[in-house]
C-alpha cells in the first residue's frame, strides 16, 4: 500500500504546475515500504475518477506539496526490487524521484518533515523505539496506515509533540480510486500550532487525493469504515461475480459478462458520487411498470439480499473491533482492519 501511495503523489504532482515548486516544502518518509509489484507489475496510469469533492491539488497551499520522497526498507534487494517496481508504475524518469534507502530509518525521519508509516503493525513498536528515533520525530507529522494500531498506541510510542494521525486507504487505492479514512487533526505544541492544523489537512488532502477520496473522521468511526470501505471490495466482488454469472447461465460468454458486470457497478458508482443522486433515485430511473428490471428487484428482495448486504457490514464491524486484541471479549473502538490486510 506505500507503494501505491507515494505512486499516486508522484503521479498527481507530474499533472502539478509547475511542478515541485515552494517553499521549504516537507518531504515525505515512507516506512518499511513493501517491495512487492502492484498489479504484477503493469503500470497504471489512469487518472483518479473520483477525487475528493472540492478538493483540487493545484488549488493547495505550495508548502502541503512535498518535494522530496524517501522510502526505506530493510535490505538491499528489496530495495533493487522496489526501484523495479516504481519504474513500472510511475515510469522510469519519475522513479528517480524517489530516494531508497535500506537500513537507514533514522537517517529518513530525521530528513523528513512528514513520515508515512507503513509498515506490518507488529514492527512499529521496534522502528518507533529505535536509538535516536524518539528526538527525529520531534514535531513531525507521523501518517499511520497501520492495522489494527490505535493511536494512543502510536503517542505512546512518540514525543509528545508529534502529531500522530491514522489513515485507512482500502485496495482501490492501488489503481487510484481509492478510498481513505483519516482521523482527526491533532493539535500541535508549536508557536504556529494555530495554523499547523490547516497545514496539516493539506498535507493530508495532497497526499490521499491523489489516490482517490479522503474523508475525516473521528477514530471510533474506524470499525465501521473497515468493514464498509475496507472489506467492502470483497462484498462488491460477490456482487460482481454473481452479475456476471447470471450473465454466463443466460449465454453470455465469460469475458463480455464479466466486462459488462463490472462497467455498470463501475458506472452506477460514479452516477451516485457524481450527481450525488440516491441510490434509489438511481434504481428507479431505470425500473419500468411490468418491466424486467422490477421482476429482477422483487428476486433480489425475495432473498433478502438488501438486509443480507447490511448485516455483513454490521457483522464485519463487530469482527474489526475485536482483531488484534490481547484477549477474547475485549473492545476497543476503531482498532479494526480487513484481515487481507492484517
Amino acid at each position: 500500500m506505500g507503494v501505491a501511495i507515494l505512486s499516486g503523489v508522484i503521479a498527481s504532482l507530474e499533472n502539478r504546475v509547475p511542478q515541485f515548486t515552494g517553499p521549504s516544502t516537507p518531504t515525505l518518509a515512507a516506512s518499511q515500504l513493501p517491495g512487492g509489484p502492484i498489479n504484477g507489475g503493469t503500470a497504471t496510469p489512469n487518472m483518479p475518477g473520483t477525487m475528493t469533492p472540492n478538493v483540487n491539488v493545484d488549488d493547495l497551499p505550495d508548502a502541503s506539496i512535498p518535494t522530496r520522497f524517501l522510502a526505506c526498507v530493510n535490505r538491499a534487494e528489496t530495495a533493487k526490487r522496489l526501484r523495479a517496481t516504481f519504474r513500472s508504475t510511475i515510469g522510469p524518469l519519475e522513479a528517480e524521484n524517489v530516494e531508497i534507502l535500506w537500513g537507514e530509518n533514522l537517517r529518513a525521519v530525521q530528513e523528513a518533515d512528514v513520515i508515512l508509516l507503513c509498515c506490518k503493525p507488529q514492527m512499529a513498536d521496534s522502528i518507533l523505539r529505535a536509538p535516536g528515533m524518539s528526538s527525529a520525530l520531534e514535531s513531525k507529522l507521523l501518517i499511520s496506515i497501520l492495522a489494527g494500531v490505535t493511536i494512543s498506541q502510536l503517542t505512546a510510542l512518540v514525543p509528545a509533540s508529534s502529531r500522530v494521525v491514522r489513515a485507512m486507504p482500502n485496495t482501490p487505492c492501488r489503481i487510484r480510486e481509492g478510498m481513505t479514512v483519516v482521523s482527526a487533526i491533532p493539535t500541535s505544541s508549536s508557536p504556529t500550532r494555530d495554523l499547523q492544523p490547516e497545514l496539516d489537512r493539506a498535507i493530508i488532502l495532497a497526499i490521499f487525493s491523489s489516490i482517490g477520496r479522503c474523508r475525516f473522521l473521528d477514530e471510533k468511526h474506524f470499525d465501521a469504515c473497515t468493514a464498509l470501505s475496507g472489506s467492502g471490495p470483497a462484498f462488491a466482488c460477490i456482487v460482481l461475480e454473481a452479475m456476471a454469472d447470471g450473465g454466463v447461465m443466460m449465454g453470455l460468454p465469460r469475458t463480455e459478462a464479466l466486462e459488462l458486470a463490472a462497467q455498470t457497478l463501475q458506472g452506477t458508482a460514479r452516477m451516485v458520487l457524481q450527481s450525488g443522486q440516491h441510490p434509489a433515485q438511481v434504481k428507479d430511473a431505470v425500473t419500468t411498470p411490468g418491466g424486467c428490471t422490477i421482476a429482477g428487484l422483487l428476486t433480489l428482495e425475495d432473498g433478502r439480499v438488501r438486509s443480507t448486504i447490511a448485516r455483513a457490514i454490521q457483522v464485519a464491524t463487530e469482527r474489526a473491533s475485536v482483531l488484534g486484541q490481547p484477549g477474547p471479549g475485549v473492545k476497543r473502538n476503531g482498532t479494526g482492519s480487513p484481515e487481507s490486510r492484517d
